[in-house]
């Protein structure tokens, strides 16, 4: 990832340039109309086996488990996922690069730089494992990759807050400020729609009310899409770069 005019004959020879603007709207919107169209065909084709509970009780909204359990909502899901995921790691790793210059010869943050980047792989690896295995085929792993998910992202989100904590007292610029702000309020609202939906859950299977376990699909919807809006951020963070593709001058071999 380059910030810099591409020209002289000295450099490389240019094959793709695109402005990490354009590519982190890419990216996140490849979960979010997957996302939208999985439920949308659930509601419109597979109301009642997508909205079935164990107790026969009334609602209105699929889980995302039973909505991605369904086909062709599996496989809308999973292609969108697919091409999501190798750019995830690349963000990641561009963010660990960004974090290491900025925090050059600040020990503590360099270390929390680390577990940043462990908790984004973790997170992604998670989404992948509970992705293309539903539910429905082996719960005991999609369980452990939901809770492999949740776990890293919050951790993700909570490291990440307070690296830009630390940028922003240090930074005159406004887009560091603006990241910094939204980061904040998106990771709190993650971590109370987090506490709703376990709350909801739990009620449902204890007491099987009508209409609970809509207020928990609801709630995993909010999370879900809080988390798409975090990683979002990432257009302010690196707003001014381009990723480029090149191949070495003639001369030079890899």
């Amino acid at each position: 990832m380059l910030h810099a005019p591409y020209g002289g004959s000295d450099r490389d020879h240019l094959l793709i340039r695109v402005p990490f603007t354009f590519f982190a709207v890419a990216t996140v919107s490849l979960p979010l109309l997957g996302f939208v169209a999985c439920i949308a065909v659930s509601l419109l084709y597979h109301f009642h086996e997508a909205a079935y509970t164990h107790c026969l009780v009334i609602n209105y909204l699929p889980s995302i488990s039973a909505a991605l359990s369904l086909t062709p909502e599996r496989y809308i899901w999973r292609f969108c996922i697919g091409l999501h995921s190798a750019p995830r790691f690349l963000v990641a790793a561009a963010y660990f690069s960004f974090y290491r210059r900025r925090f050059s010869g600040r020990l503590l943050e360099q270390l929390l730089s680390i577990f940043t980047l462990l908790c984004a792989v973790s997170e992604n690896a998670g989404l992948l494992l509970l992705t293309y295995v539903c539910s429905t085929e082996t719960y005991s792993i999609h369980k452990g990759g939901f809770i492999v998910f949740i776990v890293s992202s919050l951790l993700h989100m909570l490291s990440t807050c307070r690296l830009w904590h630390v940028i922003s007292r240090h930074s005159l610029s406004s887009e560091d400020m603006t990241s910094h702000y939204y980061k904040i309020r998106l990771f709190l609202f993650n971590i109370c729609c987090c506490l709703l939906a376990g709350y909801f859950f739990w009620r449902h299977n204890k007491y099987c009310e009508p209409g609970i376990y809509t207020l928990f699909a609801l709630c995993e919807y909010l999370v879900v899409l809080s988390n798409m809006a975090f990683h979002m951020t990432a257009f302010w963070d690196f707003g001014n770069k381009d990723i480029m593709v090149a191949t070495p001058p003639e001369g030079k071999h890899i």
